[in-house]
């Protein structure tokens, strides 16, 4: 089975990473650094989302008295026993959480598509997340490949075709494998070791045992993907590793070791959750940490939105008073601030405000505190002024620029009906 690759490394405070790649083995504390990128990405989707009509869902943390594991069976439980069935069909859902794989703690961004067949519905989802890649520079990174595991009979009557090949080669199976030739076969051509991938070359096609229906609708999945401008490579070792796994399967791949996402469509979930039958659902997920992983090795950044403009130290609480209404009225008029609310020296205080990157210092003391005058220092070039204080506000705007301020506030969205 191919395993899932996160990053390790070491991130710096000048923003440099280490190039330590390794498995992931454990659960792991995701720091400031790691969650820019994060949100990052969750902006990124959440626009395509937006704009094809997803909506966010969360689902309970806590499925059968463990941690939820699937992010598809959290969701399809969710549209059951909440009547989800009532709203316009088909429902677009989207999802973005932790969750554990494998005892693995993992953050994916989640969509799916519940209620309707149609394979136009595939190719949207991968054309979601080709178009994306290419927004944030990764294009040309990953290859698409794809493949049909067709339905419930149709696997059946290829599970026995995989057994009666594979019988013959047995000899090359390690131990582990052979328990998947009886259990699901189709795992076989999963293996990532070089003699079972040779075999698995050689192995009868599930494209093979479509019928009518499902050849149709693999058909119409890469014609889509072709009116899309998708490319795609037919990869018929891709196989499903789930029981509920029905039609379309696709899976992006940065590199042989390197597998980014794979999923397909799953039209008897709802069932296998109890459901009196079938409903169609399709849906896709991203590893966050591979894409991460993906822009620090093409050493893309991010703009830096939480870069300070202006940084206060104060001594002794007279000057405290002075400075945190100033320090508010100036957040109000879009200067990114901050305030030392400690007291040691003032020496301490400034290397504090050196290694925040500010771009510029306020120093109140006592005296500066009552006679209404600071001293106002730019970090970067090391020179100091005396500022008023009822012009310090004009006089940092004037010096970042006007352009800079941030007057962003999420209240604004909020309207009266």
């Amino acid at each position: 089975m191919s395993e899932t690759i996160t990053m390790s490394e070491t991130i710096t405070e000048s923003g440099t990473i280490t190039e330590n790649l390794c498995f992931k083995n454990q659960t792991t504390d995701l720091l400031p650094e790691h969650h820019k990128y994060l949100t990052f990405l969750k902006k990124v989707f959440r626009h395509e989302f937006r704009k094809n009509w997803f909506r966010r869902i969360s689902t309970n943390i806590l499925e059968n008295g463990s941690f939820r594991t699937k992010a598809e069976t959290g969701i399809m439980k969710a549209y059951l026993e909440n009547n989800c069935s009532e709203e316009i069909q088909p429902i677009y859902l989207y999802y973005m959480d932790h969750f554990l794989n494998n005892n693995l703690q993992e953050e994916r961004i989640w969509w799916e598509v519940i209620w309707e067949n149609d394979p136009i519905l595939d190719a949207i989802c991968i054309y979601i997340t080709y178009t994306s890649l290419n927004k944030i520079w990764l294009g040309n990174t990953f290859n698409i490949t794809i493949n049909s595991v067709g339905i419930e009979k149709e696997q059946n009557k290829y599970k026995e075709e995989l057994q009666s090949f594979y019988e013959n080669h047995k000899h090359s199976l390690t131990e582990d494998w052979k328990k998947n030739l009886e259990d699901n076969p189709m795992l076989l051509l999963l293996s990532e070791d070089e003699d079972e991938k040779i075999v698995a070359s050689q192995a009868p096609k599930m494209t093979k045992f479509l019928k009518k229906d499902s050849k149709a609708h693999y058909a119409k999945l890469k014609e889509y993907l072709e009116v899309l401008d998708v490319p795609y490579i037919e990869n018929h070792l891709l196989v499903a590793e789930n029981n509920y796994n029905t039609n379309s399967i696709w899976e992006f791949r940065a590199s042989e070791w390197c597998l980014i996402w794979k999923w397909s469509r799953y039209n008897t979930l709802a069932t296998e959750l109890g459901n009196n039958k079938d409903i169609s659902a399709t849906g896709f997920y991203v590893d966050t940490e591979i894409i991460i992983k993906m822009l620090y090795n093409k050493n893309i950044a991010l703009l830096n939105k939480d870069e300070i403009d202006l940084f206060f130290v104060q001594l002794w609480d007279e000057a405290k008073k002075v400075v945190l209404p100033l320090s508010i009225q100036a957040r109000d008029a879009g200067i990114n601030t901050v305030l030392s609310l400690w007291t040691p020296s003032m020496k301490e205080q400034m290397l504090k405000a050196n290694r925040s990157g500010s771009k510029y210092v306020v120093m109140v003391g006592l005296m500066e505190a009552r006679n209404g005058i600071f001293q106002v220092r730019e970090l970067e070039t090391w020179t100091q002024e005396e500022v008023k204080k009822e012009e310090l506000i004009e006089y940092i705007i004037e010096k970042i620029g006007k352009d800079t301020l941030d007057f962003y506030c999420p209240a604004r969205d909020l309207i009266t009906k």
